[in-house]
């Protein structure tokens, strides 16, 4: 109750009230907003082209294909397959899906939704003509599983395949020319637009320092790189960087950016790897050992629209991460400190805190300037038994629901198993299913796992 008739006072009550509304409601209504985009396009008889995508590999080869379309006189929906619903699926015609699959077999946060709203019970859609592209990792043991699942089901519901699925393996470049054959019939051309990614450029390295002196885990290295023509490339936090190593140019390697462009320069945290036969690992072993100072390392920026901040700018940010996955959450807190936006906490977790709490010292210092609100720190090998950091949220349930009801944006980024797993179990019992699952379809909770 509000105990008080001055005015002025009622009023700006009133407009905190109001922001505090709008705040909440434009995500939604940008949600909605994209739904209906996506029924119109069918409605006015268009293809639809709907992707799938954890680090936005999927959604750059959905804007190839539909370039490719319209280049036919095609009209065309480019849209992410978690906007799609029941009704518009049902109003459409001919639709193509790229689907990328997260983990083992499972659908990534761009299509997570659509698989637990459509894929889940009967659909009738006979009158839908359709392809799948799967895009997976044969390092897994269920390649391209949510792409087979989803052609699983689409066929299920008594859809008709255009063509047999198109599988491609990471980095597997050439796996693509079946999808592009298949599109010039469909359009009828076979003047296609070029499809070949932005070219590498020359950087330079400039600075690595080891991370972890003394870690019982393996070594991890701080990176810097410049680019040799001095042009420094605009990027946001949350975006990645491939790497293409002499030993293996055609299969680049990605890394988030620990970065700003206001930095100067981009900044990695690589983590060696080694075989069991004591190898170094291609691209690992040349960043952190055989690359001398000042070598030429080809390197082209992506954008990693699903790990960004956009709407998520203003809001607090609760961050989760592990291991090497702080660098693209440096990323964010760098660009919140530089922005003045200090509602930010995270929780990390490592080994050893005398030995890895990677970038301890500046953690510190945004903690004295008010830009890191609360800092959780989980070490799985100290004294007091193995803590990891998905282990810190439940003694912290409470604050975490308070920070969501006040607007809050959780980004998880690091290892996929055991941590991204674990972290979000955790949430989805601090916080429940419905309120997760309605958190990463309004865009506030996202990942960047590997």
């Amino acid at each position: 109750m509000i105990l008080t008739n001055d005015t002025t006072r009622l009023a700006l009550t009133a407009a905190c009230f109001a922001a505090y509304g709008v705040t909440c409601l434009l995500p939604w209504l940008r949600w909605r907003g994209k739904r209906r985009a996506a029924t119109r396009a069918l409605d006015a008889g268009g293809w639809i082209v709907a992707y799938a995508s954890q680090t936005g590999n999927g959604e750059e080869l959905a804007q190839q294909t539909a370039a490719t379309l319209r280049l036919a006189g095609i009209g065309v929906r480019v849209c992410e397959l978690s906007d799609l619903d029941a009704a518009a699926l049902q109003g459409a015609g001919r639709a193509l899906f790229i689907a990328s699959t997260y983990g083992e077999g499972d659908a990534p946060d761009g299509g997570a939704s659509f698989a637990g709203r459509l894929m889940t019970r009967a659909l009738p859609l006979s009158q839908l003509h359709y392809g799948v592209l799967a895009l997976g990792d044969s390092s897994y043991a269920h390649f391209c599983g949510f792409g087979r699942a989803l052609d699983g089901w689409l066929s299920a519901q008594g859809a008709q395949p255009l063509f047999p699925r198109v599988e491609v393996d990471r980095g597997a470049t050439k796996d693509i020319a079946p999808w592009r054959q298949h599109l010039s019939h469909l359009a009828g051309t076979s003047d296609a637009p070029d499809w070949e990614a932005p070219a590498f450029a020359p950087w330079r390295l400039a600075e690595r320092r080891l991370m972890n002196p003394g870690s019982a885990g393996a070594p991890v290295l701080h990176l810097e790189l410049e680019p040799v023509d001095g042009a420094l490339p605009a990027w946001r936090s949350g975006d990645l960087v491939q790497v293409a190593p002499p030993a293996q140019p055609d299969s680049p390697r990605e890394y988030s950016i620990a970065s700003i462009p206001a930095d100067g320069r981009v900044h990695l945290l690589v983590r060696l790897h080694r075989h069991a036969d004591g190898n170094s690992g291609i691209a690992s072993g040349w960043l952190c050992e055989q690359a001398p100072i000042g070598a030429l390392v080809p390197l082209r920026l992506r954008q990693h629209r699903r790990f960004r901040l956009e709407d998520n700018a203003t809001r607090p940010l609760i961050l989760i991460g592990n291991g090497t996955g702080i660098a693209g959450l440096r990323g964010h807190l760098r660009e919140r400190s530089a922005a003045g936006v200090g509602r930010n906490w995270l929780l990390f977790g490592e080994r050893q805190r005398a030995h890895d709490l990677h970038y301890g010292a500046e953690l510190e210092a945004w903690q004295r300037q008010g830009m890191l609100e609360r800092l959780d720190l989980a070490f799985s090998r100290d004294a007091g038994g193995r803590v990891y950091v998905q282990d810190l949220l439940p003694g912290a349930a409470a604050t975490l629901r308070a920070w969501i009801d006040d607007g809050a944006a959780i980004y998880v980024c690091g290892s996929l198993e055991g941590m991204a797993a674990g972290v979000d179990t955790a949430l989805r019992q601090a916080l429940g299913d419905a309120t997760v699952t309605a958190l990463a379809t309004a865009g506030r909770y996202r990942r960047d796992v590997y």
